[in-house]
């Protein structure tokens, strides 16, 4: 099957499964065996969280995002405040501070209003905790059983730190990996708030703003500091797993160094998840130069909702394209890349 010019599709599965919008191996086989060739440009050569243009001597970045997650209320969040800072999020792990945010409502016929005011209110007490205005949007209403009550699409653009040019590309071996908090309080915790799993557990979403800390990671290591990545949909293995790919190296993460609270850890053993695997909100993963890894852990740990913070691992040359975690008692295992989606609809 060609496309446009002398792209050639090279999907394969016969239909789209709920895994394709997982962020793991289905996700990249949409992606890059049937989007980009179509798609293809310079700009969209490194896949990352917003894409970068240059405007008569400024570095804008630009991102897009949709949210159908359910139940649209959840402990900690929900849906629009969900969708204000997983926005803005995509923005900051690109170097860039949010400047403004497009939105459009996705509205089911029957939604009580009451509900579709509950959520722009939680729009845009998000968006002054962010620091960014909705300058925009549109509205849409489909026919009843046909949106789950309500998504929303997002789009948002921020200011590009010159300090900081962020890629893959840049990453060595003996850069030092850091996490800016603990991991996997989102996923579980929309997972239980759908009352399907005779499991409770006294969990939060994470969703916030993460600007602050980045901007704080910037000010005090931006010459070192190499990618940024919010780990969402995947988890951070499967963060980490397109790092390794597209950097040629290795990750090798300290298993124990990993901040999982007790609850979510405890939830993923009953349910057979890894943690590596949940989605997360309000953190993210970064890699810098040695010489600045502790300056960076520093300042993270100094900005209010950074205080657990942890290098968790190094980027090392060997074995090229391999994510491992090491366990305090010298073994290894192999972190592979979401496969499936045991968590659907979360964000």
């Amino acid at each position: 099957m060609v496309g446009a010019g002398t792209a050639k599709v090279r999907f394969g599965d016969a239909q789209i499964e709920l895994a394709h919008g997982a962020g793991g191996k289905a996700s990249r086989r949409l992606i890059e065996g049937l989007l980009l060739p179509y798609l293809s440009n310079e700009a969209l050569e490194e896949l990352g969280d917003a894409a970068y243009l240059e405007v008569e001597g400024l570095r804008l970045a630009f991102t897009a995002d949709s949210f159908v997650v359910k139940p649209l209320v959840f402990p900690g969040g929900s849906i629009g405040e969900l969708a204000v800072n997983g926005t803005v999020n995509d923005l900051a792990v690109a170097g860039a501070r949010p400047l403004a945010l497009l939105a459009t409502l996705i509205l089911e016929a029957g939604l009580p209003a009451s509900v579709l005011e509950g959520e722009v209110a939680a729009m845009a007490e998000a968006a002054r905790r962010a620091g960014v205005a909705v300058i925009g949007g549109d509205t849409k209403v489909v026919e009843h059983g046909k949106a789950d009550g309500l998504y929303i699409t997002t789009a948002g653009v921020g200011l590009v730190d010159p300090r900081v040019s962020l890629s893959a590309k840049a990453v060595r071996p003996g850069d030092q990996v850091l996490l800016s908090g603990p991991i996997g309080d989102h996923g579980i915790t929309v997972l239980l708030a759908r009352g399907e799993l005779d499991l409770e557990a006294d969990l939060t979403s994470d969703t916030r703003p993460v600007w602050p800390l980045v901007a704080a990671l910037i000010g005090a290591a931006a010459p070192g500091l190499r990618w940024l990545r919010d780990p969402t949909r995947g988890g951070v293995a499967t963060a980490l797993n397109e790092l390794a790919r597209e950097a040629g190296v290795a990750v090798v993460l300290e298993e124990e160094a990993i901040p999982v609270r007790p609850a979510v850890r405890g939830a993923c053993e009953i349910l057979g998840f890894d943690p590596l695997h949940i989605a997360n909100e309000g953190q993210f993963l970064a890699v810098v130069s040695p010489e600045y890894a502790d300056a960076a852990l520093e300042a993270l740990r100094r900005v209010p909702g950074g205080e657990e913070a942890a290098r968790v691992g190094e980027i090392r040359e060997t074995p090229a394209r391999v994510v491992l975690a090491s366990s305090p008692y010298g073994g290894t295992r192999v972190v592979d890349m979401l496969v499936g989606d045991p968590l659907p609809r979360i964000c």
